[in-house]
């Protein structure tokens, strides 16, 4: 049987090694997981509680509107429930965007390195892919505007951008924006959005009100804690989201997974006790990257990339046979640096120690 020719060449995702065959392989008791940006502190007590109540209701389909969790983000963002869409995690909403904007003979513009979803996206849909570099770990936004032509029909700005944690100030993508033509859609990805809190950070939702080319992502997987239930969401204007919503699966976030989205928002207490946590745990990767003269980038999500001036690959064997699981930057676009989650503070300290003994070595 045949199947589309661009799928021939496409490698699916990789996830990391499961915990339990890393016990096996290396001989080991202990397992920590720095590698796909998970919050360490888990996700809100709320959270728990809501699944706990949800479970005698697994026979029954869950709301194919998510009106509860709709009418949650309606309050929390300010906006209408007509202008959200979710997602099985916001990975379904880049594919319910992408199947619904994308074919061959148009393209996409995006920043490289980023977040490969969205070209993996494109690819199926044979569109044509415009990379453009980044500066110094920043979107070149000037360098986007360019590679975009009457045939461009998504460009995406991951803000912080995964893996280099930089993000675009409101000066920048305001002026971004209203540059792109307006056949244009500019999907704003804000997966680490509660981590952010600098002041020239982008109220995204408020520009919705000046640009109906927007569309605005965020996640419950990341600050919230709830990534192995997966929901996700994209902002946006209500016309284009009832476009393209026959593109959304239906029954998408199941049942348990809204009832602790709903929760989880609620519990804006825990929020910004991880976000704390985080920054703290961020400034302890500084003082040890500083000690060893080590370059990385500044990051405003819960990550950081540090070049070690040697193989990404080999420095993440060194920790994986340690018990601790990072992620190279081989397959980032990054091949001498590794992308560490931040861990609890205890976490960070250990890592942080093998990586000094791996120095001195």
């Amino acid at each position: 049987m045949e199947v589309k020719e661009q799928l021939l060449n496409l490698k699916p995702y990789q996830p990391g090694k499961p915990i339990e065959e890393v016990k096996r392989e290396y001989g080991l008791n202990k397992i920590v997981k720095l590698a796909s940006n998970e919050n360490p502190f888990g996700c809100s007590e709320s959270a728990k509680e809501a699944i706990r109540q949800s479970l005698d209701s697994l026979a029954i389909y869950p709301d194919g509107y998510s009106t509860e969790l709709r009418d949650k983000l309606t309050e929390h963002l300010g906006v209408d429930g007509s202008q959200i869409i979710f997602g099985n995690g916001s990975d379904e909403v880049i594919s319910v965007i992408s199947r619904a904007l994308l074919s061959p003979g148009k393209n996409t513009v995006m920043a490289t390195p980023t977040f490969p979803q969205y070209k993996h996206n494109a690819v199926i849909e044979g569109a044509e892919i415009r990379e453009v570099e980044l500066i110094d770990g920043h979107h070149n936004l000037d360098g986007m505007l360019k590679a975009i032509d009457e045939n461009t029909r998504i460009v995406w700005v991951c803000s912080p951008n995964n893996p280099t944690g930089a993000y675009v100030d409101t000066e920048k993508l305001s002026s971004f924006i209203s540059k792109v033509p307006k056949h244009v859609l500019i999907v704003v990805d804000e997966a680490y959005y509660e981590y952010v809190t600098e002041e020239d950070y982008p109220n995204t939702v408020q520009l919705l009100k000046d640009y109906p080319n927007l569309l605005v992502l965020r996640t419950f997987s990341k600050a919230y804690g709830l990534g192995g239930l997966r929901v996700g969401y994209g902002i946006g204007n209500s016309s284009f989201i009832s476009k393209i919503e026959p593109a959304r699966e239906p029954f998408n976030t199941n049942r348990v997974a809204q009832a602790a989205a709903v929760a989880a928002l609620g519990d804006q207490t825990f929020i910004r006790d991880c976000i704390e946590k985080n920054k703290n745990g961020l400034q302890q990767f500084y003082r040890f990257c500083d000690q060893h003269q080590l370059a990385y980038y500044p990051s405003f999500g819960n990550f950081i990339l540090i070049d070690f001036k040697r193989q990404g690959n080999d420095v993440f064997q060194y920790l994986l046979e340690r018990g601790y699981i990072v992620r190279s930057g081989n397959a980032l676009g990054f091949p001498t640096c590794v992308r560490i989650t931040i861990g609890t503070e205890q976490q960070n300290n250990e890592i942080i120690a093998l990586l000094s003994e791996m120095l001195a070595g």
